[in-house]
């Protein structure tokens, strides 16, 4: 790779339309590949306005980064949105003109798998990320009608039939992302869990590489303010930032809280979504302590919130790809009291004999709570834990894009 490389980036989301975990990743790695020099970057991602032509496209720019945004018309078949040969023709016209030297492929849901067929027909180089399990399950996270983890170890498509609506159409959704999975040259996963799960079902094996998130790391302002709040209120403080649903947890907190015999303390909830209502008819009257549920924050006053905490609490009940929130907590020196939940527990500081199992009822969690109560702020802060950052994250791409292009 003798030249700087032109990436054609791929997400359903991007800047100036960001949403979800795998978005900020997408474009986080993209500021900074474009920002150190490492590549030229072009996006791809989706809008769906009824005033506008059918796979038309926008062109905007953030940050110096074009975005191609393709509208997608809101009433499409069900197979549209994993393989649509309109967006396909899009794609084609757009490799065509930009002549990208490497496709990276993010969350391509409602885009669909055709892309990749175009690449490959034009001899372009193809980088998939998976971020969630979209590829190996049509409800994408592996977690069934009735809110409880699939458990699937490996994901065999006969064993769905009672979680989808059309086990004929699923089937052959999945056949088919598997056989377009196959055209990348590197498919990337943010854990080996992710990735042995999703090889061992068949999802390109042999082609996965370990490519860990980077997360927003602390300012240099954050220990001043950490302990300027807990000397102003040297109370434990828990956070929780899943929301009010079961597979996040939040019963298991509920049930573990409810009965505790002390009220020293404060917990904050982080209310994730975009109209203030995840909380809402929620009752904390009765729950001891001092519970308070704050707004969702973003990268430029994350650390606000987790200055304001010493405890996150990260309950989830299903086998996540990647536990973002734990690492921007460890980062910062929080302590995390977490479930054995997958590539979540992939890092520097977790105790495999603290973690506490799906499905376990709230003694374990109460105990450990107690334990962080009983020791107070002085001995429950923890050093910072080295984590991967976004630029980190960025120069461990430039060696993935060093095995693929030619």
């Amino acid at each position: 790779m003798t030249k700087r490389p032109h990436i054609l980036l791929v997400n359903v989301f991007f800047a100036p339309y960001t949403y979800g975990g795998a978005t900020v990743v997408a474009e986080q790695v993209a500021r900074e590949l474009v920002n150190e020099d490492i590549a030229r970057v072009s996006v791809i991602s989706l809008i769906s306005r009824p005033e506008l032509q059918p796979y038309s496209v926008l062109r905007s720019q953030v940050m110096g980064i074009d975005n191609y945004l393709i509208n997608v018309p809101q009433n499409r078949t069900y197979k549209y949105f994993y393989d649509n040969p309109e967006i396909g023709g899009v794609v084609s016209d757009l490799i065509a003109d930009l002549s990208p030297d490497l496709m990276h492929v993010h969350c391509i849901q409602e885009i669909g798998v055709d892309i990749l067929r175009v690449a490959k027909r034009a001899q372009v180089p193809i980088v998939i990320s998976v971020h969630d399990y979209w590829w190996i399950c049509e409800r994408q996270f592996m977690v069934k009608p009735d809110q409880v983890y699939c458990a699937q170890d490996p994901v065999q498509i006969d064993a769905c039939k009672g979680c989808v609506a059309d086990f004929g159409a699923a089937k052959a959704r999945f056949q088919t992302l598997q056989d377009a999975a196959s055209l990348a040259d590197v498919v990337t996963y943010p854990s080996h869990f992710a990735r042995t799960l999703c090889e061992a079902s068949g999802l390109a094996p042999g082609l996965g590489v370990v490519w860990e998130n980077g997360v927003h790391m602390p300012r240099s302002d954050f220990a001043a303010k950490q302990a300027a709040r807990r000397a102003a209120d040297p109370r434990i403080v828990f956070g929780f930032v899943g929301g009010p649903s079961a597979i996040k947890g939040w019963l298991k907190i509920r049930e573990a809280f409810k009965d505790l015999p002390r009220s020293d303390f404060g917990v904050r909830l982080v209310d994730g979504s975009l109209d203030g209502s995840w909380w809402a008819g929620q009752n904390l009257s009765r729950l001891p302590g001092e519970w308070r549920v704050v707004p969702r924050y973003h990268h430029s006053d994350m650390d606000d919130f987790y200055a304001g905490i010493d405890v996150l609490l990260f309950m989830s009940q299903w086998k996540e790809t990647f536990g973002l929130t734990i690492r921007e907590a460890l980062a910062r020196g929080i302590k995390v009291i977490q479930t054995d939940s997958g590539g979540t527990v992939e890092h520097n500081a977790v105790s495999r004999v603290r973690l506490i199992a799906i499905g376990a009822g709230p003694g374990e969690l109460r105990r450990q709570i107690l334990e962080a109560l009983d020791t107070g702020t002085s001995s429950v802060a923890d050093q910072p834990v080295k984590v991967t950052s976004f630029l980190e994250q960025a120069v461990s791409f430039r060696k993935i894009m060093e095995t693929v292009i030619k």
